[in-house]
């Protein structure tokens, strides 16, 4: 799997997970614990991507 791949693949999910958690936000049964998890594991993602952004910036130049 290419770099760009991998990332435009990390950035759906980053998407994916932003409206799983807006959905949990409007919905007064969910769990806060889910929505802290779904927002962690969010951030994971986000600094994920990141991390590959900045590395691929470095192999590039």
């Amino acid at each position: 799997m290419s770099l760009n791949t991998h990332l435009t693949e990390l950035e759906r999910k980053h998407e994916a997970l932003e409206r799983e958690i807006q959905d949990a936000i409007t919905h007064l049964s969910t769990d806060d614990l889910r929505v802290v998890e779904l927002k962690r594991r969010k951030l994971h993602l986000k600094d994920e991507i990141s991390r590959l952004r900045t590395t691929s910036t470095r192999v590039m130049h």
